[in-house]
């Protein structure tokens, strides 16, 4: 399967759960608690007030990479980067940011591996949220004291 069936699949619409898929072409479906949609909504709320006409803000963007569709629970694009991508079904090319906030079903490993898939697409930075909503700020080298793409977001966001 690939993420236009997955997308046009009328069975798959207004399901509770984040879709993404692996390597194989299988669907894996992620349920999320309220703190994890909240950290989302800060997040974004936050990024826009540092960049009010900058660029473009996007929850659940789907990302092709060379291990199936994962799913940035908050990216930010680039004017010029959105173009490129804007009326695709998946970024073929990694926004910029790419954001993930921990859900119970994620591992460490697999943070760690969209990590580098994201950075692989050309994400410039990767941020993890932790439950209590610490961030910590990634680029392709490895831990960042603070983001380099928006300096003055903070260390950690409160619900």
């Amino acid at each position: 399967m690939d993420w236009k069936e997955v997308t046009e699949n009328p069975n798959l619409q207004n399901l509770p759960f984040k879709i993404e898929l692996n390597e194989w072409g299988q669907i894996v479906m992620n349920p999320v608690k309220l703190s994890h949609s909240a950290y989302q909504g800060e997040i974004v709320n936050r990024l826009r007030a540092l960049l009010p006409d900058m660029g473009r803000i996007l929850v659940e963007c789907a990302v092709w990479t060379k291990k199936g569709t994962k799913v940035a629970d908050v990216a930010w694009f680039s004017d010029e980067l959105w173009k490129s991508q804007k009326g695709k079904t998946e970024a073929l090319i990694a926004p910029e940011l790419c954001v993930e906030v921990a859900s119970m079903s994620n591992t460490q490993g697999e943070m760690v591996e969209k990590r580098k898939l994201y950075f692989q697409q050309g994400a410039i930075e990767f941020w993890f949220c932790d439950n209590y909503g610490n961030i910590t700020f990634y680029n392709s080298d490895g831990p960042l004291k603070n983001s380099i793409l928006f300096p003055e977001f903070p260390n950690q966001v409160e619900i």
